[in-house]
C-alpha cells in the first residue's frame, strides 16, 4: 500500500510512475476520499473535545447543587452527534483504505518502463551446451527415463498435474533438500507454513484483490473465516509479523520455507509450456528478508546472488534479467528473474523471482520496527526470491543434461541423494 502522505504531497510524480506499470491513472477519488477523512477527523475531535467540556461543566453545576437537567439534555445530544459523526469516519476510512489496496507499487527508477519486450538482460552465466540439431525435449525425456507419468497425472488430478515417478520423485525431492540444506546452512530461519492462508493474508502480501481469482479458494460454513491454499510460501512468510512492532535489533531477519504453491493459472496452454512448465501444483523453496530501509539493497543483492549461486552449482546455463514495471508483479519495486536456458524451445524460463517491495507489503501488513529508544516505529521493507522453483529447473536439468544415447548426467549436488551420477532410459 502506498503512502497517502506522498500521494497528497505530490500526486504528479505518484501519477508519473505508476504509468509505467498501467495505462491510466486517476489519483482524483483517492485525493477526494483523503480529504473528506481529514475533515470527518478533525470534526470528530472538536465535538469529542467539546463534549468533555460540557462534562467538566456539568460536574461543576452538581458540585455547586445546581439543576443539570438542560445541560445533560445538550451531552446526550451532542454524545448521538459524535456517534453518527464517527460512523461516518469509519466509513470515510474504509473507502480511503479500499482505493489505496487496489493501487500497485511505485516501481523502483531503475525499472525499465513497457512490458515484457522492455527486459533487460544484465547477467549471463555458462554457455547453451551443443546438443546438435534435434535435442530431445524434457516430456519425451522424462517420459523415456521413467522420471515423470504425465496420463497417469491428468488422471487423478485433470489438466496441470503430473506424478513424480521413481528417480524422478528422488531427482524432484534431491533438489528440494539440496536448496533446504543451502539456506539453513547460510543462517536462513526455516520455516514450514500453514498451506491455508486466511484472506487477510492475501490482502497483505498485495496479491488480493487483483489476483483474487488466480488462486484455489476454499468453499467454508457461512460465518467462518474464507481461505484458499498458498500460491506461493511467500505470501505465508510476509504475514508471520502482521500487525507486529519488530526491534531494530531483530534486523535483518532472514527466512524460508518449502512449501507446494497451488495456482488456478487459467487460460490456454502454450506448446513453450508443456510438461511441467506450467501447472497447477509445484514445489518451491521461498527465501524472504524483512530489514531496515537502508539494508534492502544489500539484501536484494544477496537474494539474487543466492538464487544465481543455486543454479550455477547445479551447472546450468542461465541468465539474468531485470524485469520492465508491468512484466513485474504490482507488489514490487524492483525484481531480477533468473531464468534457466531449456534447448529444446529454444528460450529461456524463469525459476526464481528475487523482487523488492519496499515498504509497499509492510505497509499492508502493519509490520513496523523501532529505530531506537525515543524514536517512532517505522516500516520495515520486504524482500523474497525464489530459492529455487523446481518445476521448471528440472526440465532444464534433463535436457541441457542429456546425452546422445538419451540419458542424463546427473547434477553434482544431488548424486549422493540419487546414488548415481547418471539417469538411463528404462526398458
Amino acid at each position: 500500500m502506498l503512502d497517502i502522505e506522498l500521494i497528497r504531497s505530490d500526486p504528479e510524480l505518484v501519477r508519473a510512475a505508476l504509468l509505467k506499470r498501467v495505462d491510466d491513472v486517476d489519483l482524483g477519488p483517492i485525493l477526494e476520499a483523503d480529504a473528506l477523512r481529514r475533515k470527518l477527523a478533525y470534526e470528530v475531535d472538536q465535538a469529542r473535545s467539546e463534549r468533555n467540556r460540557q462534562a467538566k461543566q456539568i460536574g461543576k453545576l452538581k458540585a455547586s447543587g445546581a439543576d443539570t437537567t438542560e445541560a445533560q439534555k445538550q451531552a446526550a445530544g451532542l454524545g448521538d452527534q459524535v456517534t453518527a459523526m464517527q460512523a461516518a469516519l469509519t466509513e470515510a476510512e474504509k473507502t480511503l483504505h479500499d482505493l489505496l489496496m487496489a493501487l500497485p507499487n511505485l516501481p523502483d527508477e531503475r525499472s525499465p518502463a513497457g512490458g515484457k519486450e522492455a527486459n533487460q538482460v544484465v547477467h549471463t552465466w555458462g554457455k547453451a551446451p551443443d546438443l546438435g540439431d534435434k535435442p530431445l525435449d524434457h516430456v519425451e525425456l522424462c517420459t523415456r527415463l521413467g522420471l515423470i507419468d504425465y496420463a497417469r497425472g491428468v488422471k487423478l488430478g485433470g489438466n496441470g498435474y503430473w506424478i513424480y515417478t521413481g528417480q524422478g520423485a528422488a531427482l524432484e525431492w534431491a533438489l528440494l533438500d539440496f536448496f533446504n540444506r543451502e539456506h539453513y546452512a547460510a543462517g536462513y530461519q526455516f520455516l514450514l507454513p500453514p498451506h491455508l492462508l486466511t484472506e487477510e493474508s492475501g490482502y497483505a502480501a498485495g496479491q488480493f484483490p487483483k489476483f483474487h481469482d488466480d488462486v484455489f479458494h476454499v468453499r467454508e460454513e457461512e460465518g467462518s473465516r474464507k481461505s484458499f491454499l498458498l500460491p506461493t510460501a511467500e505470501t505465508a512468510i510476509v504475514n508471520v509479523y502482521r500487525d507486529e512492532i519488530l526491534p531494530a535489533e531483530m534486523l535483518p531477519v532472514k527466512a524460508f520455507a518449502y512449501t507446494p504453491c497451488y495456482r488456478r493459472e487459467a487460460g490456454s496452454y502454450r506448446s513453450e509450456e508443456r510438461g511441467t512448465i506450467r501447472g497447477h501444483q509445484f514445489n518451491k523453496v521461498e527465501m524472504f528478508q524483512f530489514v531496515a530501509p537502508e539494508d534492502a539493497e544489500r539484501a536484494l543483492n544477496e537474494l539474487v546472488g543466492r538464487s544465481q549461486m543455486l543454479v550455477e552449482k547445479l551447472g546450468l546455463h542461465y541468465q539474468t534479467s531485470l524485469l520492465a514495471a508491468r512484466d513485474a508483479s504490482a507488489s514490487m519495486k524492483l525484481t531480477y528473474d533468473i531464468e534457466v536456458w531449456l534447448p529444446s524451445i529454444g528460450i529461456y524460463k524463469e525459476v526464481s523471482s528475487a523482487s523488492w517491495a519496499g515498504d509497499y507489503q509492510a505497509r499492508r501488513a502493519n509490520i513496523r520496527y523501532r529505530p531506537g529508544k525515543g524514536k517512532p516505529t517505522a516500516y520495515v521493507h520486504t524482500l523474497n526470491a525464489s530459492g529455487l522453483a523446481t518445476s521448471r529447473l528440472l526440465p532444464a536439468i534433463v535436457e541441457q543434461n542429456q546425452q546422445p544415447d538419451g540419458s542424463v548426467i546427473v547434477p553434482g549436488p544431488l548424486r549422493a541423494w540419487l546414488s548415481t551420477d547418471i539417469l538411463r532410459p528404462q526398458r
